[in-house]
């Protein structure tokens, strides 16, 4: 009977710091996405393959959750502040809330995947 290595561990650490700047989590050369939000099939320096990647809906549900614990005591903080009239206040925070969700998604859909890369999950071995 003959023993499997171990495979060689992947830094968790590093693979999310490069897929939160949209970069392979192998090589942190290659581009991670062709589109905004779709990933390229694979890395264009390593031959990673991207795309067999199951982030589905966590990316948007990390951005729901960190916008809410961030723009929710911001906007408690400014109308304690501030005397906003109510229809600037109507315009402004549901625009800071697009932008900043529309800021964040990539980047957090690519340390989802890179996380799923450097645990081995959802189609990465």
């Amino acid at each position: 009977m003959t023993e499997r290595s171990a495979p060689p561990d992947r830094p968790v650490a590093a693979a999310v710091a490069r897929g939160l700047r949209g970069r392979c989590p192998a090589c942190g050369e290659g581009r991670m996405f062709a589109r905004f939000l779709k990933a390229a099939p694979a890395c264009s320096h390593c031959g990673l393959r991207l795309d067999v990647h199951q982030a589905d809906d966590f990316p948007a549900y990390i951005v729901i959750l960190a916008l809410g614990h961030m723009l929710v005591p911001l906007m408690i903080e400014v109308n304690a502040a501030f005397a906003i009239p109510l229809g600037w206040q109507a315009a402004i925070w549901p625009a800071l809330a697009v932008l900043l969700a529309a800021a964040m998604i990539q980047p957090v859909k690519g340390g989802v995947i890179a996380l799923q890369w450097s645990r081995r999950m959802a189609g990465f071995s």
